[in-house]
């Protein structure tokens, strides 16, 4: 079946979304090449943000850039990380004499391009501490988290972080905590219907017209956990018990939920997904304090959507409620 996308040329992907991103949003955020820049950051004395990874999840992680988050965001082309040297070039930008905190989300690209921009970083003198986000359980236990991916948990974590960055904390406190929160979270993943790649139309796998997959990756990564079509209710109570398991949280603590709809998961479902994390969690004597319900991290239009499940203290909690506007992100 040929591929049913409204875009030009497929080679000019990434630069025509970001420029019509500019375009959109041209109050919050301004375009230097794949380099997309909060414009509060010209006047910033603080510790600043920095992350990069390739197009093709929007809102993710473009969109996350302005007050209150992400300072720069260097975007690669459709699912691949950027150059190191325009990582490196977003650092030095970005460094307001306070440091600057790097966010990778663990993916082989990704993290080979992290690794290169550290060893430019400490070679030029400059003040810079990296964080890694590897929270999805399917591919590897806790005690293996080299190996985990990255996925939507970061987006949180960045306002978390910005905030307590907008505060005056030192890189070395904003490190500690965005340390803190990447260690405190857990993820998995359910496709229904794998995506079509932008660029050629190649599908990402076939589940069929009956079947979905627990724990599949944002890039189609098989995950082991193909099963028969479910309800939200049944489906929530498998992947939670899971995280819960993972973090572990329990009666009497106080988590965030996230159901980030993978691309092409209505918001119905989403809102109903939703309603049964809250439901199944509260039976485990456990309190949902704060949430994300939304596109966040989209894969195309992917069916399906990620369950991330973080254990919130009430620093965590205090920092969530200050004030963010970025493109995708507004609170008061």
């Amino acid at each position: 079946m040929a591929m049913k996308k409204f875009i030009n040329d497929p080679a000019t992907l990434t630069d025509e979304l970001l420029e019509g991103m500019a375009l959109a949003y041209g109050d919050l955020v301004e375009l230097e090449g794949h380099m997309v820049i909060n414009k509060g950051l010209a006047t910033a004395d603080r510790v600043t943000i920095v992350t990069y990874g390739g197009s093709g999840h929007e809102p993710a992680q473009c969109c996350y850039v302005g007050e209150g988050a992400l300072d720069i965001q260097v975007v690669g082309d459709i699912f691949a990380a950027p150059n190191p040297a325009t990582v490196f070039e977003a650092v030095k930008k970005a460094d307001k004499g306070h440091g600057v905190l790097l966010l990778t989300l663990n993916h082989a690209g990704d993290m080979l391009c992290g690794k290169m921009v550290m060893k430019m970083v400490k070679k030029a003198g400059l003040n810079v501490k990296q964080v890694i986000t590897q929270e999805d359980i399917s591919n590897a236990p806790r005690s293996d988290g080299e190996n985990r991916r990255g996925l939507a948990g970061a987006v949180p974590m960045y306002h978390i972080v910005a905030a307590a960055a907008r505060e005056g904390k030192s890189l070395e406190e904003c490190a500690a905590l965005a340390q803190e929160y990447a260690d405190c979270m857990a993820t998995i993943a359910v496709a229904a219907k794998c995506a079509t790649h932008p660029q050629t139309g190649a599908p990402f796998g076939d589940l069929g017209d009956s079947d979905m997959d627990i724990g599949m990756g944002q890039h189609g990564e098989g995950g082991g956990g193909r099963m028969p079509m479910k309800t939200a209710k049944e489906t929530i109570e498998i992947m939670a018990a899971a995280l819960v398991k993972d973090i572990p949280v329990a009666a009497g603590d106080k988590v965030f939920v996230m159901i980030n709809g993978s691309g092409a998961t209505t918001l119905m479902e989403q809102f109903i997904l939703y309603k049964d994390c809250v439901a199944y969690l509260k039976g485990l004597g456990i309190e949902v304090v704060a949430n994300m319900v939304g596109e966040v991290l989209t894969v195309q239009e992917q069916a399906g959507f990620q369950l991330n499940i973080a254990k919130w203290n009430d620093e965590f909690l205090r920092l969530w409620n200050t004030p963010v506007h970025t493109p995708v992100f507004f609170k008061e």
